[in-house]
């Protein structure tokens, strides 16, 4: 799947879900380190767990941040 990112630095996020398990995720743009971090550590994690783990997470004083955008995109999925 495919997610355009809003209100931070990444554009995009890709990622893959099978049964319910987070199995690749790969953000496009943003702190290479810190992407690279969320998603390794996300993967092979369950979906819904990993929404509430990031979900309301914020990137300084912007009301978002790139592993709340992630949430967002994994909420989206399970609709």
């Amino acid at each position: 799947m495919n997610y355009k990112t809003k209100g931070v630095c990444s554009q995009e996020i890709n990622f893959e879900i099978e049964d319910s398990i987070i199995k690749s995720v790969e953000f496009v743009g943003g702190c290479a380190g810190n992407t690279q971090g969320v998603a390794r550590l996300i993967e092979g994690m369950d979906i819904n767990d990993a929404i509430h783990r990031l979900e309301g997470i914020r990137c300084g004083f912007r009301p978002t941040s790139c592993p709340d955008q992630l949430a967002i995109a994994l909420r989206q999925a399970l609709q």
